[in-house]
């Protein structure tokens, strides 16, 4: 058991610091495109969180799968307000005044 916990620990650890490198090295005009697979993953994980939630073996299990959905949830959502916000700041501002006061 103990074996089992170790090696969940090391793959956790090596896996923070490689995801780690990887996001900080993104340049910042691919942070989008970033952002929108990283949402893909977390609706995986909130996926395999609703079938943990939902197969009622027992309570522990069914509590944690309850707080993961709602963590995967809130993860999804957050992630898709943001990838919107990043989107709008690339959008023309079709009622901007020009130089000389006129609007276009």
């Amino acid at each position: 058991m103990f074996e089992q916990v170790q090696l969940g620990l090391y793959v956790f650890v090596l896996a923070t610091f490689i995801g780690f490198e990887v996001i900080r090295r993104v340049p910042p005009l691919l942070h989008t495109p970033l952002m929108s697979l990283t949402n893909a993953i977390s609706g995986i994980s909130l996926v395999g969180s609703l079938l943990l939630a939902g197969r009622g073996e027992e309570t522990y299990a069914t509590i944690l799968g309850a707080a993961a959905v709602f963590s995967s949830t809130m993860n999804v959502v957050g992630g898709f307000v943001i990838t919107d916000r990043m989107l709008r700041m690339f959008r023309r501002d079709r009622q901007r005044p020009t130089r000389g006061g006129e609007e276009t």
